[in-house]
């Protein structure tokens, strides 16, 4: 299986218009989607190519609590921070001038080795980290493994491990596959088929 990298990332705010502020205005990334209604929004911004980072809208949402990026946690807890892939080492200087002049909180640039980091926080308080390649180094073709005490797991290496996981005892046939209508059809000006029970998940 080959993946094309992240379709969207879906996260959650309180406040639309400021995070398209924020992300479109501050950032520059286009806002090339949106589905809603009273109650419910939806909204893309393009990232890459291939990539994008969307945001539901629902009333009562607020800003998550203050954490810095990767600082531990205990109890329920799935997202830690986002990091953006920054093209070179001047742009990043300058989205570091741009945040601060915004009134954003912005570190100092740090050099990790293989990425020279900046980290941040969105109007959410969705930590952000804006990440540059450093020449030379690359992790996807040379991958390393630096723990100290890596798990049993790791330790078997980059590569996927085969007969780890059950093969499919049934594969579905062509004929039986379907896809189910979803609100994003009403970005091409259908309707979703009423009294349709499948999912209608973006």
């Amino acid at each position: 299986m080959r993946f094309t990298g992240i379709n969207h990332l879906a996260l959650a705010t309180g406040d639309m218009d400021a995070t398209i502020r924020y992300w479109r205005d501050l950032l520059g990334l286009r806002l090339v989607a949106g589905l809603g209604h009273p109650g419910y929004r939806h909204y893309f911004f393009e990232l890459t190519e291939r990539d994008m980072i969307a945001f539901f809208e629902w009333p009562g949402v607020q800003p998550g609590p203050d954490k810095d990026h990767g600082a531990p946690v205990r109890g329920p807890f799935t997202f830690d921070h986002i990091s953006l892939g920054i093209e070179d080492e001047d742009e990043l200087w300058e989205l570091r001038d741009r945040l601060d002049a915004a009134g954003f909180w912005v570190s100092e640039i740090v050099d990790h080795g293989f990425i020279r980091s900046l980290y941040s926080f969105d109007p959410n308080n969705i930590a952000v980290e804006f990440s540059v390649p450093v020449s030379g180094v690359d992790l996807r073709t040379n991958p390393v493994m630096a723990d100290t005490e890596p798990t049993a797991c790791a330790s078997q290496g980059a590569a996927p491990v085969p007969g780890v996981w059950p093969a499919p005892k049934r594969i579905t046939s062509v004929s039986e596959r379907r896809a189910y209508p979803g609100e994003g059809l009403r970005l091409l000006g259908k309707e979703p088929e009423e009294g349709d029970d499948g999912p209608r998940h973006v």
